[in-house]
């Protein structure tokens, strides 16, 4: 099968997503300039640099406009991320219906908030870890948004480290896969890389 992306743009989302598995979900939390709560995950996110710590997320834009998370962090440059769990997972898929900007998916899906160190919005009481993040760039790309976020301050349960650093066999991280499907990185293998 050969797909020309040029004429394949109705299911090319279907096949990006089908392809790129599995893919990393950032819960990103926003607080609107009313004060309301957003939580949203995304599965187009990742780290990008070091030096400055900086990850991204990249929201479809929706047909009537940015989505509440995009808009808030226009507004605010802040936005914190949440790693998404096995324990959160049935959480975060609450957090991804569409509802009213008025509204928090923090209160649709009963989760708890925690305070923040350094930005406004809070964190989500309980994840793994997550990073507080500030606002470094917003690419417009098509029809995305790609955002940048500098990391100003990071969190990690204790639990999930041994020896005072992360160990990612202590994680149970939910990927993205595609439609409905969904995976857990619990089926690990190592590989020495070669000199």
């Amino acid at each position: 099968m050969h797909i020309d992306p040029r004429d394949d743009s109705a299911s090319l989302y279907r096949t990006l997503t089908g392809l790129v598995v599995p893919r990393p979900i950032g819960w990103i939390s926003t607080r609107s300039e009313d004060g309301v709560d957003n939580l949203a995950p995304y599965s187009f996110f990742n780290a990008v640099s070091v030096d400055p710590p900086i990850l991204m997320f990249s929201p479809v834009d929706r047909p009537d406009g940015l989505s509440d998370t995009t808009v808030n962090v226009r507004e605010t440059e802040a936005f914190v991320v949440n790693l998404v769990t096995h324990e959160f997972a049935e959480a975060m898929n609450q957090t991804s219906a569409e509802l009213p900007s008025t509204e928090s998916e923090f209160d649709h899906a009963d989760l708890e908030r925690a305070p923040s160190e350094r930005v406004d919005p809070p964190r989500v009481a309980g994840v793994a870890a997550a990073f507080e993040c500030e606002l470094y760039d917003i690419i417009d790309v098509g029809s995305n948004s790609v955002v940048l976020g500098e990391a100003v301050s990071i969190h990690v349960r204790d639990d999930i480290t041994t020896d005072g650093k992360v160990d990612t066999s202590k994680l149970e991280i939910v990927g993205r896969l595609a439609g409905g499907a969904y995976d857990w990185t619990t089926d690990r293998f190592e590989m020495e890389r070669p000199d």
